[in-house]
C-alpha cells in the first residue's frame, strides 16, 4: 500500500486532531516527522512540518475531510455561550491586558517594567474594560 502525504502542519497537535479527525471517519491515517519534531521544534520548516498520510486510494476523502470547519458544531455541542459586555450588550469581545503598554515602555527606557497591569475582556464597539466572568 503507497501512502501519501495529505496535509502538513507546522505543531505537532494539529496533526494529531487531523489524524483523529480522519480515523473517526474510517480513513486510516499516520504521522510522519512527529517525533523529530516534538524533540525540536525548529526542524518543523526543514522537514517540511509534521505530515499526515493516509492510503493513495483515500486522498480525496482525506482532503474534503481535513477541509471542513467545524467549529460552529462544536459550540452548537457544548452550548458555549458568548461574552456580553455589561455596558452596551455587544458581543464583539476580546481578551485583553490593560496597563501593558505602559509597563513596556518603562521597561525599554527603564530597565524595569514599572506599572499595574490587569487583565480581563474590552469590548470591540465600546471600548469598555472589564474583569472576566467565572474568573
Amino acid at each position: 500500500m503507497k501512502w501519501v502525504v495529505v496535509e502538513s502542519y507546522s505543531l505537532v497537535y494539529e496533526a494529531q486532531i487531523a489524524k483523529s479527525l480522519l480515523i473517526s471517519q474510517g480513513i486510516d491515517a499516520q504521522i510522519e516527522n512527529e517525533h523529530t519534531i516534538n524533540m525540536d521544534w525548529f526542524y518543523s520548516n526543514a522537514l517540511g512540518g509534521v505530515k499526515i498520510l493516509v492510503p493513495e486510494d483515500c486522498v480525496e476523502d482525506a482532503k474534503l475531510i481535513l477541509e471542513q470547519d467545524y467549529s460552529e458544531e462544536v459550540d452548537e455541542k457544548f452550548s458555549l455561550e458568548k461574552e456580553v459586555c455589561p455596558s452596551c450588550g455587544s458581543t464583539n469581545i476580546i481578551p485583553y491586558t490593560e496597563g501593558k503598554k505602559t509597563a513596556f515602555t518603562f521597561l525599554i527606557v527603564v530597565g524595569i517594567p514599572v506599572g499595574k497591569v490587569r487583565h480581563g475582556l474590552k469590548c470591540q464597539d465600546c471600548g469598555y474594560f472589564y474583569a472576566q466572568s467565572g474568573r
